[in-house]
Order: structure tokens, then sequence, then C-alpha cells
């Protein structure tokens, strides 16, 4: 098939004066693209690299792909990665992955997480602050975690967003601010092992975005595949990173990931891993390929909390969660990638 991998790449993307030096820590490397292409090419398929940007819809009308790969990060606006992919479905493309509604959702962290708390996923308790003196929430208690609301790659993230009382909150809230001018997602800190699960596949049809309410009905998983949980070994970074997944560990880092792999749990902990994964894929209504990240609870027995759901996973070969956990499977990043093509042709039948 004719493949049309479209991608925002770092070297692309726009500058300013004055622009926060993370600004575009989220998109994609040259290594990354390059990656996929080989990939792609190696099951078969003729592939052409396509910046998704405003160069995109004259472009497309000439390369006339059969399907797009879609890993485009977006570079403007509260739905940005939901762009590229309403492009496409004006233009009645195929593409892999979730669509605009689960783009623009995953992409907003707490109406992410008022969706998990309304089918009663267990998530940390959370309040999201648009100005800086707003009243915390009484239910609320110190510590708390304080990151960006619709950001990824863990920027806005370091030691500091643990916060212990009112004072370190005001001052995270003003820095958070003053650098991503957008509100704030405060939630309980859940001190603990950080975990996340990938998966691949598709819920088997026909599928509402819901959990059945009936306890006693089967936990739904059919058509999904799921990878080993990986752990992060925040024993192996430096004491400044305060045992959190930060910003520097993502990106200064990337290349000296630690990490375990199968994650050191015990089978019934990866089995509710699992389903916890499978219904927030399900109820943020993913496609093809996801990463669901959690936090393990130490002062409750390791109780699993979801924090966020990725229905763009990074795809590095190197150090990309997504791709350590197939290959701890047994799988090669061929057959990774094109995995994930394979599953969004056969959603649109094009086989």
């Amino acid at each position: 098939m004719d493949v049309a991998i479209l991608a925002n790449l770092k070297k692309n993307a726009p500058t300013w004066p004055g622009m926060s030096p993370d600004r575009w820590d989220d998109l994609d490397s040259e290594e990354t693209i390059e990656s996929i292409a080989q990939a792609l090419r190696a099951g078969g398929h003729e592939v052409t690299v396509l910046e998704g940007d405003l160069t995109l819809p004259d472009n497309l009308r000439r390369v006339k792909p059969d399907i797009c790969f879609n890993i485009c990060e977006g570079h403007f606006g509260d739905g940005r990665e939901a762009h590229v992919p309403a492009i496409l479905e004006m233009m009645r493309i195929p593409y892999t992955g979730s669509q605009v509604l689960t783009l623009a959702l995953a992409l907003d962290k707490p109406m992410t997480k008022r969706v998990l708390t309304y089918h009663g996923l267990p998530t940390p308790p959370f309040q999201v602050f648009e100005r800086l003196h707003e009243t915390l929430d009484p239910d609320l208690r110190f510590p708390l975690f304080v990151k960006p609301s619709r950001e990824g790659t863990g920027m806005g993230v370091s030691a500091e967003s643990i916060v212990y009382d009112e004072g370190q909150l005001q001052a995270q809230l003003r820095r958070v601010f003053e650098r991503y001018d957008q509100p704030c997602l405060v939630e309980r800190y859940i001190e603990g092992r950080e975990v996340t699960v990938g998966l691949v596949g598709n819920l088997g049809s026909p599928v509402a975005w819901r959990v059945p309410r009936d306890e006693e009905a089967p936990r739904v998983t059919r058509g999904l595949h799921f990878f080993p949980p990986l752990e992060v070994d925040l024993a192996a970074y430096p004491v400044e990173e305060a045992g959190v997944y930060t910003s520097r560990i993502k990106v200064e880092m990337a290349h000296d990931f630690h990490y375990h792999c199968p994650a050191p749990l015990r089978p019934e902990q990866v089995e509710e891993l699992d389903w916890l994964a499978a219904a927030t894929f399900r109820v943020t209504g993913c496609l093809d390929v996801g990463r669901v990240d959690f936090r393990l609870d130490v002062n409750d027995e390791d109780q699993p909390y979801i924090l966020e759901v990725n229905p763009l996973p990074g795809l590095n070969p190197g150090y990309s969660d997504l791709c350590i956990e197939a290959g701890a499977d047994g799988w090669s990043y061929e057959e990774l990638i094109n995995s994930i093509l394979d599953l969004a042709i056969e959603r649109y039948e094009l086989e």
C-alpha cells in the first residue's frame, strides 16, 4: 500500500522570541520518523513522509495515499492533536490510531479524569485551577501534584510539582501559569511506583464508550493485546528528581532510560492493570494503539490509580515505553509498527 507518515518534526516547528524552551518537547525526531518509515517499507509498503501543517491538504491531494500513519502532535490550540485527523476525515482518507474526539479529549487531562471518574475508574481526586488564588477544595489534602492541563512528554513536571503546603501550591501554580498560559491540574499526590501499560488492538464491535455497570459482567478485553507492564526505575535517577517521572528524565535522559520490563508485579496485579487499561481505552474511545499510565499507591497496598491515557504513544525504537514493552513481549519494532497499520487497514476494510 501507499502509506503517508504524517508527523510534526521538531526541526520544522515554528519558533518565536520568548517561547518556552520545552515548547516542542513532544514533537518527533528525524530518527523516529525514519525508523517508522523503514519498518513500513520492511512490511512491503511504499512510504512518503509529510509534515502535519498547513501544507498537508495540498500534499495529500498530490500524494494520494491509500492510508496515513498518523503521529502528529499538532502545534497550537486546545485540541491540537485532533487537527490532522479532522483534515483526514474531511478528505475521507483512512488513518491509523484514534479519532478526533478521543485525541482532543485525551490531551485535556482534567476532562479525561472527569470521564474516568464518571465511570468509576480509579484516578486521583483533583481540582482545576484557572486563577492563582482560587480556594483549594476542602476534600483535597496535601501533598498535591501540580501540572499543566494540556501538555505531554512530562512538560511542566519536576520535583517542584509535588507541593506540601499552600505556599508551595501558589508558587507552582504561578510557574505553570506563566510558562504555559493554561489551567493547572492539581491532584492528590500518589506516592509509589510508576507503571505504564501499552496495548494494541480494537475492542470487538459494537462497543459503547462505557464500562458495564453489572459487577458480575465479564471484563471485556476481547480484541486487545496487552504488552508486559513497564515500571520506571525512579530510584536509579538523581535524588533531585524526587521520585517523579519528570520532563528532565523523559527528554534530557531519554537515551539513558532506567526501567523494569516486565515490571515485578504479581499476576493478579498485572490482570488488574490490564483490565483498567482496557476500560480506559474503551471509555475514551481509543483505536489501534494506546498507553495508560498508573501510579501504585504505596500507602494503600499498591492500589492502582490511572494518571492519564496516551492515544499517540511515542514510537522511538530506542527508548519509547511502548516499543520497550513490545520488545519484552518478543515483538520486533517492525512487527509493532506494521501491526498498528494492519489494525487500521482492517477497520477501514481496505483489504
